[in-house]
């Protein structure tokens, strides 16, 4: 995204990605209203929805035996008022072939980061390696785009704050079958543990466990898994029959952390290079676009003239500093176990505080779509395109 935006005004990028394409299963496929509504500033939305996806104009969630909305999109102040579920390879492509119609825009696939350039206490540029060849680019910026494991901010010594968390989630696929639960949002929010995100021919299932109780779950053998899935999913035990092997179940293994200082001089990381977010509300890659947007907005100006200095790597961090602790500190809340839960048993965590809040107050409903749709400060499209 960022890319697009400095592209868009003229400015030569090269995108390096590791991968020799986008198609990594049970990645961040939630898109916000807020990157929504900065489709919807670009111009885009209306070619954007029409890949496939599934909208969700409210999220629901199972409280103390009952399902309650947890989260109401209708009131925001925006163009969609709602969250569409789509592979986050069918964004990445959508944004990739836009981008690749500027001159000035090359990605580069099967490309990994190895190290950096330093020039006279800066950094000019990356070195990276494609198969048997390396090569070097360089550059008035790098910016450290490539996630929680980022070899850019390792490589930039840069120093990160972990705040840890109680939950990792295990990801699954089930087949979506006549009869299955109905739901005109195409999403199941939190069930004891259970989530579930309509795929249309299947379903995204994630089971939330204890940190680091996989090894004894799996210990337990699948048959008690299927049983603990049965026993929080909307589904008869039989179904469960699909999971024949340990291989089918994925491990994300949640932390939230974030980088003191998100530059050195030459360097910024965004996304969650900078801060590493749990999946609570699906919020990392929407966060990480208004990250885009901001840097944007902040940089381009300076990176056109050839007068980038410090100051405005500063001024990123700065303006994302704020929604960045916000959204942290609330995911941390969300997930915050009550007095006398297990820490160390494996199977689904219990109910937080904040969950029982909103489904005591639905009016609450409304307030966590609009910090969970757009957000602590949204961000706007500043720049105009290039003539």
């Amino acid at each position: 995204m960022l890319g697009y935006f400095l592209a868009r005004t003229g400015i030569d990028v090269v995108v390096l990605e590791k991968h020799e394409d986008f198609l990594r299963d049970f990645r961040g496929d939630t898109i916000h209203p807020s990157t929504l509504e900065i489709m919807n500033q670009l111009g885009l939305l209306e070619e954007f929805l029409q890949l496939p996806h599934q909208k969700a104009h409210k999220l629901h969630a199972e409280v103390g035996g009952r399902s309650v909305t947890i989260a109401d999109f209708s009131r925001l102040p925006c163009q969609a008022k709602f969250m569409a579920f789509m592979p986050q390879w069918d964004f990445l492509d959508f944004l990739a072939r836009k981008a690749g119609e500027f001159p000035n825009f090359r990605l580069i696939l099967g490309t990994e980061i190895t190290d950096l350039l330093h020039e006279n206490g800066a950094v000019k540029g990356v070195f990276a390696g494609n198969g048997d060849q390396s090569f070097m680019v360089r550059a008035d910026l790098v910016v450290g785009a490539d996630g929680r494991n980022s070899i850019i901010r390792q490589k930039a010594a840069m120093e990160v704050r972990s705040f840890g968390t109680p939950t990792d989630v295990l990801w699954m696929k089930l087949s979506h079958l006549p009869g299955d639960p109905v739901q005109a949002m195409g999403h199941v929010g939190p069930k004891q543990g259970f989530v579930m995100i309509d795929r249309g021919d299947y379903w995204q299932c994630g089971y939330i466990i204890r940190k680091q109780s996989f090894e004894e779950l799996k210990a337990q053998g699948l048959a008690r898994f299927r049983q603990l899935l049965a026993e929080a999913a909307p589904f008869p035990r039989e179904r469960f029959e699909e999971i024949a092997n340990w291989d089918q179940v994925h491990l994300l293994s949640v932390r939230v952390d974030r980088l003191k200082r998100w530059w050195v001089p030459g360097v910024l990381c965004i996304g969650d290079a900078a801060h590493a977010m749990s999946p609570i509300g699906g919020v990392g890659v929407n966060l990480a676009i208004q990250d885009a947007v901001a840097a944007a907005n902040i940089l381009a100006v300076p990176l056109k003239a050839g007068r980038l200095a410090p100051g405005h790597l500063a001024k990123v961090q700065r303006r994302r500093s704020f929604p960045t602790w916000a959204t942290q500190t609330l995911q941390l809340m969300m997930r915050r176990r009550r007095r006398g839960n297990d820490a160390g048993a494996a199977g689904p965590a219990q109910t937080s505080g904040v969950m029982q809040k909103i489904a005591r107050r639905p009016w609450l409903a409304h307030v966590a779509g609009r910090l969970i749709g757009l957000g602590f400060r949204p961000e706007r499209v500043k720049l105009p395109q290039r003539p």
